[in-house]
């Protein structure tokens, strides 16, 4: 079951917005920011009565005509760079935009890290709840000027998403250069079908995103959009996917523009479960038996007595794939660091005490720290 709100409560309702908006929107061919599409959105969006979140690429695209690139770095000092250049203009830019509709916007810049452990979590949600109660605009992106390939979210698509579910809001819009989601890829094949509206993300509907890549200056294709909306329709976010490229795309939008409308799931994950299901940063497999398996399905803990082995290094508190012989069973923050779990593999609770001692914390994996496969 899926709940579908009307596109027109999400977009000028009273809940909070997050519009996630991408770089081939912002930037010209000509590597100069489009003033007039910038207003003309800021002045639409300043009509809506709840609060709205912005996460904006645009800042490596901005910036790599200083560095004197003629296209998106290869190396990331060089991306980072581009960006440490592209960000202050980009910022003062939507400040500006703003400052126009009389509204204050604030800078936030986030690593995957920020979101990936639980205080630096807490701590954002915190700064964001409060600029939003003071009715200031958050301007979202990714720290590129310190992020590493190894703590990247990838693409703000999944970033937008990320906030979106950080903040409960009542949706995300996703501005891009396509009008919505389609069975193949429309740029490769003219007979690609448009798909209005998604119930549920599964095999099927993943099968036809593929792995397309962006087109002009974005990194961001059909995969991330779908990955980021899979993130926020399973924290009760319903995703609209919908083309920016025209002067003034949520005003097309209200009179019927093609789109694509994604339910949000009608029971969402409960919010530590949330944080948990986002979470990419895996950092070890434990494998388990059969037994374990059914008594996670069932809401239990996982126990050392259900391990058959591990593979990695990590830490205790670090996520960890959990999986069977037939495949994963889903993820979990293990109570363990990876040298305690080899000492304790199939061991009984009473033997864990006896092996570790002090060290000893129960479940491997407590049932609270789990989040399953679909």
């Amino acid at each position: 079951m899926s709940v579908c709100p009307s596109l027109q409560s999400m977009v000028y309702g009273s809940g909070t917005l997050v519009v996630k908006i991408g770089s081939s929107l912002l930037i010209d061919d000509g590597g100069r920011l489009r003033g007039d599409w910038m207003a003309t959105l800021t002045e639409r969006l300043s009509a809506r009565s709840g609060p709205l979140v912005l996460v904006s690429s645009g800042a490596i695209a901005l910036g790599r005509a200083a560095l004197g690139l003629a296209s998106r770095p290869r190396l990331l000092a060089q991306a980072q760079a581009a960006a440490a250049v592209g960000q202050i203009h980009l910022a003062g830019a939507w400040s500006a935009c703003w400052q126009r509709q009389g509204r204050v916007a604030a800078q936030i810049l986030l690593t995957l890290a920020d979101l990936e452990q639980r205080r630096q979590y807490l701590n954002a949600r915190a700064t964001l709840e409060t600029l939003i109660e003071r009715q200031i605009i958050p301007v979202v992106n990714e720290n590129d000027t310190v992020a590493t390939e190894e703590i990247r979210f990838g693409d703000n698509d999944r970033l937008a998403a990320r906030v979106a579910q950080l903040l409960s809001a009542e949706g995300l819009l996703l501005l891009s250069d396509v009008d919505g989601f389609y069975d193949r890829d429309p740029a490769q094949d003219d007979q690609a079908r448009h798909v209005p509206q998604v119930e549920a993300i599964g095999p099927e509907i993943e099968a036809m995103a593929g792995s397309t890549g962006a087109r002009g200056v974005g990194t961001g294709g059909m995969a991330s959009k779908l990955a980021a909306a899979r993130i926020a329709t399973a924290a009760g976010v319903p995703v609209v996917l919908a083309s920016g490229l025209g002067c003034d795309p949520i005003q097309a939008l209200a009179e019927g523009q093609r789109h694509t409308l994604f339910s949000a799931s009608a029971r969402p994950l409960a919010q530590r479960k949330q944080w948990l299901s986002a979470l990419q940063q895996v950092t070890g497999t434990l494998q388990v038996d059969a037994g374990a398996a059914r008594a996670l399905r069932a809401g239990s803990s996982l126990l050392a007595v259900g391990l058959t082995a591990l593979k990695g290094e990590f830490e205790r508190g670090d996520l960890v794939l959990i999986e069977t012989p037939n495949g994963p069973v889903g993820r979990g923050l293990c109570a363990y660091g990876s040298q305690d779990v080899r000492r304790i593999v199939g061991c009984q609770s009473n033997q864990v005490e006896a092996i570790l001692g002090g060290s000893s914390r129960g479940a491997v994996v407590h049932r609270d720290d789990i989040v399953l496969d679909p």
